[in-house]
């Protein structure tokens, strides 16, 4: 899984990138099929903006998530994209 964390109107720390590597691991987990991760965080006056493309074997999915501090916002945001992978997976499974 290749994960791409870029910023707009921000400096992608080292500490923003490895804590965002570290919950995208949490998905590779549930789902192995991820290839692609984009992640893009912004900041907009004082909301924190987080929002990833995911691209998995025959899917697309998008998550974003604004709060008041980054590491919050890029937390919630995973916790979305793994409701989204988890539904993805049920969809894909369950043939006749």
């Amino acid at each position: 899984m290749q994960v791409i964390v870029t910023g707009h109107h921000l400096e992608v720390t080292d500490a923003l990138k490895a804590h965002t590597d570290s919950k995208f691991e949490k998905l590779a987990r549930h789902f192995d099929n991820v290839t692609d991760v984009h992640v893009i965080l912004s900041v907009e006056k004082l909301v924190q903006k987080a929002e990833a493309t995911l691209q998995l074997s025959g899917a697309k999915l998008f998550a974003e998530d604004h709060q008041e501090d980054m590491y919050a916002a890029i937390d919630a945001m995973v916790d979305k994209l793994d409701r989204q992978i988890i539904k993805h997976k049920e969809k894909t499974g369950h043939h006749r």
